[in-house]
């Protein structure tokens, strides 16, 4: 892309591991967002803190992330929330630290706890059901540092209206998706599904997410961008009031 950043190699670098995942979130918080800076992590201390208040020791790849980007809401909690370390907690049924909340409640991500002495350990996903009892922790991604680009990814989705646009596809979007927009190099998930699976796609100029084909989700790197992808993929655009 611009400013010397390429999305899809640097994404291919970044779910190689932990550094390439940092180095990824460096290179993409400048041009979609504003460039990381000193004190846009939360200090050593916090953590420390977070440490001694749960009587567990975080894993690297969760402290490595906070003390780079988890003070930078609009990387992390444009829609969901990820959790201060003040706020980690262990959940009720003591199995997992939990990091994350889906903006309406509707789920908690964690990591296991039988996992934490993992440097980069799996992530789960707990649904928050009617009926507890049917409530468990499935597999969301193998690398909390993957877990983390995921993160940045997808908030920047929900940046606002000017940028950010959602479409219902009908039975033709998906194949001009494909034909429009390049497939990235990001593993599909929820790991815990063999079917019903998230993509990524990058347009001249967009970012678009297919969730399993119910959703169509696109970023444009300016308004002019998401217009492009709006004419090359036609239909019901939530934001688009031309």
């Amino acid at each position: 892309m611009t400013q010397g950043f390429e999305l899809a190699a640097s994404l291919a670098r970044g779910v190689e591991g932990r550094s390439g995942a940092w180095g990824f979130i460096q290179g993409f918080a400048a041009p979609w967002a504003e460039a990381l800076e000193s004190g846009d992590g939360w200090a050593e201390a916090d953590l420390d803190a977070a440490e001694e208040r749960l009587g567990v020791r975080l894993p690297a790849a969760l402290r490595e992330a906070y003390l780079l980007f988890g003070r930078r809401r609009d990387l992390t909690s444009n829609h969901d929330v990820l959790l201060g370390p003040a706020e980690l907690y262990v959940d009720d049924a003591k199995e997992a630290v939990v990091f994350r909340h889906e903006n309406q409640g509707a789920a908690s991500w964690g990591i296991l706890l039988d996992n934490l002495q993992d440097d980069d350990p799996a992530v789960f996903i707990r649904p928050d059901l009617a009926h507890k009892s049917a409530e468990r922790w499935e597999e969301w991604l193998e690398r909390l540092s993957l877990c983390f680009v995921e993160i940045v990814l997808s908030e920047s989705l929900q940046a606002g209206e000017e940028l950010c646009d959602f479409l219902d596809p009908d039975d033709d979007s998906i194949g001009l998706l494909e034909e429009n927009a390049v497939r990235l190099p990001f593993p599909a998930y929820p790991i815990s599904e063999e079917e019903h699976t998230v993509r990524w796609f990058l347009g001249q100029g967009v970012l678009l997410r297919d969730d399993d084909g119910m959703a169509i989700l696109a970023r444009g790197r300016t308004a002019e961008d998401l217009d492009r992808v709006r004419d090359l993929i036609p239909g019901d655009w939530l934001n688009d009031y031309r």
